[in-house]
């Protein structure tokens, strides 16, 4: 498969070596093989893949990137759908370990396969259920240096997602598009009961004319209250930012 440009690699301020750049098209040829049999996504090809799949999935880590790739990292990803940010992530952080986390069983089985298929089996690790019982498992319960949502729910609700996953010094990183200052207000409010605060929050355009996104970063000032995350569906009717307890 044709690589992207170089000039890609140049906006992103960060290129895969030889054999990452071999992953990333092994990745989207499975990607393709695998998206004709199970419906996980439609940016499959072209600029699809390479902007709004890959792209998108590494430009808030590159700072990570240029300083430290090596450093062993504990992530999470949470409704990683067809593998992203996860699996671009595990390629592109050679000592990072990834748990991905989907409650759609079809989507685990077949991002499962291609992490296999790519020789990524020992480092990622795939969870078929709901991010609120995630949240409550010792496996998982601040257990993560990074923990990664994209194009999941509200910022408020991701963010109750996310925090009770962190380990100490730990950030939730949450992948967001154009981003208003009521979003701000409503992610601020929500973090709050969730013992947690904002510590860098980024934007950019993707190439191509792929639209805005923005990068919004979380740590946590102390151990997140059992309280959270609460019972499976109820972040999504309720959002902590709405006066949810």
């Amino acid at each position: 498969m044709p690589a992207p440009e170089q000039a890609l690699w140049e906006a992103l301020g960060w290129s895969p070596s030889a054999a990452q750049l071999e992953l990333l098209q092994h990745l989207q040829e499975e990607l393709r093989s695998w998206n004709s049999r199970v419906n996980l996504t439609r940016l499959v090809e072209g600029d699809d893949f390479w902007i709004t799949q890959v792209f998108d999935s590494l430009w808030p880590l590159v700072s990570r990137l240029r300083s430290n790739p090596e450093a062993p990292l504990r992530c999470i990803d949470v409704g990683t759908g067809g593998g992203f940010p996860g699996l671009a992530v595990a390629i592109a952080f050679p000592q990072a370990h990834l748990t991905l986390v989907d409650s759609v069983g079809r989507k685990t089985q077949a991002v499962e396969a291609m992490a296999e298929t790519l020789g990524l089996q020992d480092r990622v690790e795939l969870r078929c259920e709901r991010i609120e019982l995630t949240g409550r498992q010792k496996r998982c319960r601040g257990q993560f240096d990074l923990a990664m949502a994209r194009a999941v729910a509200a910022a408020p609700v991701v963010a109750e997602y996310l925090v009770p996953l962190l380990a100490p010094k730990g950030e939730a990183l949450l992948y967001r598009g154009q981003w208003s200052e009521g979003d701000q207000r409503d992610l601020e409010a929500a973090i709050q009961p969730l013992k947690a605060t904002i510590t860098g929050q980024q934007q950019r355009d993707l190439p191509g004319g792929r639209g805005q996104r923005t990068a919004i970063v979380l740590q946590a000032l102390e151990s997140c209250p059992k309280t959270y995350p609460r019972a499976v569906g109820i972040p999504s009717k309720f959002p902590l930012a709405g006066g949810g307890t």
